[in-house]
């Protein structure tokens, strides 16, 4: 089963491998304005969720009928498309357009899918540049030679032990993002163990 897409209202995907996942997902879930451009892509939505502030009155009409409309101000539109998803069973997701055009939006929106793996069994970030997941306890990630690697704590007090990096980590606290930035794979895959909290991952495409 393909995943469900989730499409935020960023920097709408270029890269020619995010076109296909999108023109073949079954469900798409767009977080408000990104219907637009979903649209301009040619699909239309499976769902529009949020407050409905960036949608416009004609499509608001055109797709009365699967618009969730929440219109609480104390999360953001991906967090209520989240919700969405976790309330109807979509428990494989992919996030699109959830960065660019604003960097503060795309840092909130980064540390958010830490929260989010919590709620949803498989979900990550996916960016014309790299893929963004979550490694919670332990995982054994894919990877190939030279693959520029990125790792990020909200919490410095997660311990974390990688191996199968140029630069391994042994019961490591990353007190600022940059300690665990600019790494790169040795190999086909590599494995993490995290101790009191979760890890950012990000793998260059």
């Amino acid at each position: 089963m393909s995943p469900t897409i989730i499409l935020a209202n960023g920097a709408f995907p270029r890269e020619p491998e995010l076109l296909q996942l999108l023109r073949q997902a079954e469900h798409i879930v767009c977080c408000d304005g990104a219907a637009e451009k979903l649209l301009d892509f040619g699909r239309e939505p499976s769902a529009i969720v949020g407050d409905m502030d960036s949608l416009s009155p004609t499509l608001k009409e055109r797709f009365y009928d699967r618009i969730v409309l929440i219109d609480e101000q104390e999360t953001n539109d991906l967090t209520k498309a989240v919700s969405y998803c976790e309330r109807v069973g979509y428990q494989h997701i992919i996030i699109m357009g959830a960065t660019g055009i604003r960097e503060d939006h795309t840092l909130g929106n980064i540390s958010l899918l830490v929260d989010y793996s919590m709620r949803i069994g498989d979900i990550c970030m996916i960016t014309d540049f790299g893929r963004i997941d979550v490694v919670r306890h332990y995982k054994r990630l894919e990877s190939y030679p030279g693959q520029q690697v990125s790792l990020f704590t909200i919490d410095p007090q997660t311990i974390v032990s990688v191996e199968g990096l140029k630069y391994p980590l042994v019961n490591r606290k990353l007190s600022n993002w940059w300690q665990g930035s600019l790494n790169e794979a040795l190999g086909s895959a590599f494995e993490i163990r995290t101790e009191n909290g979760a890890l950012i991952v990000y793998r260059a495409h």
